[in-house]
């Protein structure tokens, strides 16, 4: 192996003179496929054309190189094994993380692997949040042009062919402007699709030609994401699998956290995560490993997977019926609850909750016990509106437990809806007083210790915060004698997340983190 770091900055554009149709922005071709936009992705450099390798591909820079080939979204990306090593390109993934191309990250290395990449050549799903949203973009076979498609021109029928022209799962929400509104030029026609067809353009066309758009009638498209629950004893539980290439897989347990769990709940239209667990295979095979550096800077968790070997599964249980929304983490939010007849997630008054009902609410959520409970603390009432108010006694195990009141509401001030902070589930023990000792974490109803690993300040006084302890004070490594079941926590996580408890993944480890935190009064801060 070479392993010659080159992190790049090339002068790109004195190198455009690519061959065949090659439009792109970018020295990178596709060669050996049906048409321009699929085969085997080379890049080049000082003259020279090169395989970019398949190690450390994923969904969002594969939608980048398609976008530097003026193809349309990445559909699909496989691995194409050469007999011999060879000379190739790979790409960075730290280095990814804060560049726009991915031509600026490679280094030569030798490998048998080569990354055969497919992308769509006629539409594409422009300014969304994540690969399989955005406004929607259409190009014929005899234009060069990308056309905004009108709101009155498209319905549920095509959404369906995008989604699954796109590798995306089922359309989940089709509006207007919901990615920006409609930009020069316009599709013309109407498609009037069945449903069933392979592309978009397989879609009759209606007789009429459009002239006119309102801006904020461009069709905005979100597809769920292709992932699954299998084995459990609902929907909403179970062995979690993700869909690329036509083809299901597990999802490694590795590198899961709280944070991603919970994302993959939502995408599932399930409520919060309540729980994860390794489900430990008897044998190796291939699962999908979601790359938690990549996972910073996106928002779906699809984006950032690779294809690896492992005898490791990731087993998920999400909550049915209520979820905690817009909250600065896991354990916070403003209550919303659906019933096991509906699909709809509604709002809960003030009125109709108490301290009992935010005591089921926290525990059924896997969260520690309520700490605030109060309205329109993380938004106001959305409709539509929970009509029975909760008369929880506070041993339920579910919200749905809890007796009901025979009055149904019909109104609510905007100002009223239920927002519910839990506790952290974390305490010290062992220590002269409730916030010093061993740091403990609970998940799934077993406490165990905190790793040292990567501890810093404002991850310590974060955790004091939680134990209503003041500040940091101090901590260190207080060593086992032999290794056992902890909790670490990830340092790339924390990044974007306000709670270490969203952040861990479970190790073996005879390193435990002894805290002292400053009670109420404010310290500085010493590490051993």
């Amino acid at each position: 192996m070479e392993h010659l770091l080159m992190l790049l900055l090339l002068p790109w554009s004195s190198e455009l003179q690519a061959e065949g149709n090659d439009t792109s922005t970018e020295p990178v071709r596709l060669v050996g496929g049906a048409s321009r936009c699929e085969g085997t992705l080379e890049m080049k450099h000082q003259g020279e054309w090169r395989p970019v390798d398949y190690y450390y591909m994923n969904v969002k820079v594969a939608d980048v190189f398609c976008r530097d080939l003026d193809c349309g979204s990445a559909v699909s990306f496989r691995d194409r094994d050469e007999s011999s090593e060879r000379s190739v390109w790979r790409l960075h993934p730290v280095c990814l993380q804060s560049v726009s191309a991915p031509s600026e990250c490679f280094y030569s290395d030798n490998s048998s692997s080569a990354l055969h990449l497919t992308c769509s050549v006629s539409i594409r799903l422009v300014n969304g949040s994540r690969h399989c949203s955005g406004r929607l973009e259409v190009r014929s076979h005899q234009s060069n042009q990308w056309s905004s498609v009108c709101e009155e021109d498209f319905d549920q029928q095509g959404a369906e062919v995008v989604c699954r022209e796109l590798g995306c799962g089922p359309p989940s929400v089709l509006q207007g402007a919901l990615y920006g509104e409609v930009e020069a030029p316009m599709w013309t026609k109407g498609f009037q699709c069945g449903g069933h067809e392979s592309a978009l353009l397989d879609c009759r066309s209606s007789g009429s030609e459009r002239n006119t758009c309102s801006p904020a009638k461009a069709v905005g498209l979100t597809c769920s994401e292709p992932v699954r629950l299998v084995g459990g004893a609902s929907r909403c539980e179970g062995t979690l699998e993700m869909k690329h290439q036509g083809e299901w897989r597990p999802v490694d347990y590795y590198d899961m956290n709280v944070k991603t769990a919970d994302v993959f709940c939502r995408d599932l239209d399930c409520g919060s995560a309540v729980s994860f667990r390794d489900r430990d295979e008897s044998s190796e095979r291939s699962v999908w490993w979601i790359d938690p550096v990549c996972f910073q800077s996106v928002s779906a968790p699809s984006e950032c997977f690779y294809s690896d070997n492992s005898s490791s599964a990731l087993h998920l249980t999400c909550s049915v019926s209520i979820r905690l929304v817009d909250g600065s983490r896991h354990c916070s939010g403003r209550l919303e609850v659906r019933s096991h007849q509906s699909n709809q997630w509604s709002s809960v008054c003030e009125e109709d909750f108490d301290q009992q009902g935010a005591e089921v609410v926290c525990r059924e959520l896997g969260c520690g016990p309520p700490s605030v409970l109060q309205g329109a603390l993380y938004g106001e009432v959305e409709a539509p509106m929970w009509t029975k108010g909760f008369q929880c006694g506070g041993h339920e195990s579910a919200l749905l437990d809890c007796r009901s009141s025979g009055s149904e509401r019909n109104t609510c001030s905007p100002a009223k809806a239920v927002g519910l902070t839990c506790s952290e589930p974390v305490r010290l023990v062992g220590g002269a007083s409730r916030c010093e000792g061993t740091l403990e974490m609970k998940h799934q109803g077993e406490w165990r210790p905190v790793d040292y690993y990567d501890m810093n300040v404002k991850t310590a006084d974060v955790f004091c915060r939680d134990l209503d302890c003041g500040s940091a004070v101090s901590f260190r490594d207080r060593d086992e004698s032999s290794e056992r079941s902890v909790w670490r926590i990830d340092p790339f996580c924390l990044q974007s997340v306000s709670a270490p408890s969203e952040c861990f993944r479970s190790v073996n480890s005879s390193s435990a983190l002894h805290l002292t935190c400053s009670g109420k009064m404010t310290s500085s801060v010493s590490a051993h």
